[in-house]
């Protein structure tokens, strides 16, 4: 059931949309390939040979990859399909 001028379904296929965005974004955000480093290209700090096997590609060390994965990457909050509930905040 939509409520104002939107038709039945219409909440859901935009809930689909916005679900189906998020995970084609996610899926392009493709993990390391290649040779892993020895040292963390940021801090220069030995890579362990585990986190190397672990992780083919590997080229920072756990520290940096943390501090980097905490950071929030911005995205714009622009709701593209305009929904009401979105102009109104």
């Amino acid at each position: 059931m939509a409520g104002g001028w939107a038709r039945d379904g219409a909440v859901q296929e935009q809930i689909d949309a916005s679900i189906q965005d998020e995970l084609t974004r996610m899926k392009a955000r493709r993990a390391p390939t290649g040779d892993s480093a020895t040292h963390c290209v940021e801090c220069e700090e030995p890579i362990s040979e585990a986190r190397r096997t672990a992780i083919p590609g590997v080229k920072l060390c756990i520290d940096c990859q943390q501090e980097r994965d905490g950071k929030s990457a911005q995205r714009g909050g622009i709701n593209r399909r305009g929904s009401k509930d979105s102009q109104l905040k």
